[in-house]
């Protein structure tokens, strides 16, 4: 009996017609994706529930399962670590061969590019398999799979706005363009929702839904307000252990929100910024102006946002006794090189799935003022930006890790500059200076990574 190092199978007991298996003799046991994997007792048995995504590289089609738990294993992963897993027996059917009682473990298989494998104990005695061949054995089943893809990717998603205030412009319209493309839009607020932390399965809770709501939940969008970063990004982090797709993760969130550290990590990258410092001691003072070239100089809070926190300093005087007066309450702060080209003009550029969807210019709300931030009261228009700026703007969010990200680049005499990557850009400003649905481009953007194709299915 030769079998192709890929096959179609099922497992009818737990309602599954057909998953995509890679057939691996040089493996011992076989493993199945599974997420949300709890373990409860049903009279004197104990019975494991899960969740499975069974079309690879595709989060929107979720199955709910349940089978009586057999026991533990420890498995070496396939990163060389031993992990502790539950395992279920089951019968599989590959085509017309029928293996009974064969054990499955139960794991996480999101990031693996099959969501089930066999190993060569699961296979009929006298079994081989062909590496150089796929679907030996179920070969008429390609056609229905693929349909499968197609149909599902038709099929509504459930999709979680992790933010604070529905009534933003950028959240109703996030929910708008959800809406409109079909998909049912939840929005959960930050602060009504809670952790449930478990060795064998963890969740979140939201006082608003019941736990199936959240658990059937395809992906997120998270909105953080700054002064929520610490809790949100937990919340964010969890939906990533949970399977969710996260439009932008939580370490990418938490980087940009230290504009430091952000800083630090793409001047690593030799992407172009201000000369920048940081220092922990006022004894520092006359040096940091010095490395920046003097007044005027920008004076930055370490977690400013739209603007607040930002000063310009006009005299070297006038810096060492703001630098100073920062310092006496222990705040962290930012002394930047001051860019006078810019003439209070910035550019965001907006990118969605590293793809610049739109740019608008930036212009002060009056003369003398620098900051040229839309929520300050500046202006906005559309503007044309250079394969250069695009690809810097495009560089900057891939380095941190954004899929959506508002990058502002200033306009200098040594080419186009970095002065900040957003992970929670504001969408009023962008909207109405380029007439883009830039919503609907971010909803876009989860369809391709939830359906698991890259065009039009």
């Amino acid at each position: 009996m030769i079998l192709g190092n890929e096959e179609f199978i099922s497992i009818p007991q737990l309602n599954i017609k057909f998953i995509k298996a890679r057939i691996d003799s040089g493996a011992n046991s076989s493993v199945m994706h599974a997420f949300n994997i709890k373990v409860h007792n049903e009279g004197d048995r104990k019975v494991i529930s899960f969740q499975i995504n069974p079309i690879s590289d595709s989060r929107v089609v979720t199955l709910f399962c349940k089978a009586e738990l057999a026991g533990w294993k420890y498995v070496r992963s396939s990163n060389g670590s031993m992990e502790k897993r539950p395992f279920i027996v089951a019968t599989v059917k590959i085509g017309e061969i029928t293996c009974e009682n064969i054990e499955i473990t139960l794991t996480n298989r999101d990031q693996m590019g099959h969501r089930m494998l066999i190993g060569r104990d699961s296979l009929p005695p006298g079994a081989l398999v062909d590496p150089s061949q796929t679907f030996i054995l179920t070969a008429n089943l390609a056609d229905d799979y693929n349909n499968a893809q197609i149909a599902h990717c038709k099929k509504p998603l459930k999709i979680g706005l992790l933010a604070s205030n529905r009534k933003l412009y950028s959240n109703k319209r996030i929910i708008e363009a959800g809406e409109k493309l079909g998909h049912e839009m939840m929005f959960l607020n930050i602060k009504h929702c809670y952790i449930d932390v478990q060795h064998r399965s963890s969740t979140i809770h939201c006082r608003d839904f019941d736990n199936g709501d959240i658990a059937s939940i395809n992906a997120i969008i998270p909105r953080i307000r700054p002064n929520l970063t610490f809790y949100g990004c937990a919340l964010v982090r969890q939906f990533q252990t949970m399977g969710k797709y996260c439009l932008n993760g939580a370490e990418a969130i938490a980087h940009s929100r230290d504009k430091l550290k952000s800083l630090q990590i793409l001047a690593s990258k030799f992407i172009p910024m201000p000369v920048t410092t940081f220092a922990a001691s006022t004894q520092e003072t006359k040096h940091l102006i010095e490395l920046v070239g003097g007044a005027p100089l920008v004076i930055k809070l370490l977690e400013g946002t739209q603007g607040q926190g930002v000063v310009l300093v006009e005299s070297n005087s006038a810096a060492e006794s703001v630098i100073s007066a920062f310092k006496s309450t222990n705040t962290n702060i930012l002394v930047q090189e001051f860019i006078s080209e810019s003439r209070g003009e910035d550019i965001r550029c907006f990118v969605v799935d590293y793809k610049v969807v739109g740019s608008m210019l930036r212009q002060a709300s009056t003369p003398g003022e620098f900051r040229a931030n839309f929520h300050l009261g500046g202006t906005v228009e559309s503007v044309k930006i250079t394969p250069t700026e695009r690809k810097i703007a495009v560089s900057a969010a891939k380095i941190l890790g954004l899929p959506v990200a508002g990058v502002d680049i200033i306009r200098s005499k040594r080419g186009p500059m970095i002065l900040e990557v957003n992970s929670a850009p504001g969408l009023q400003g962008i909207e109405e200076a380029t007439g883009k649905d830039i919503a609907g481009e971010m909803i876009k953007c989860i369809e391709r990574h939830c359906y698991g194709y890259q065009g039009q299915a």
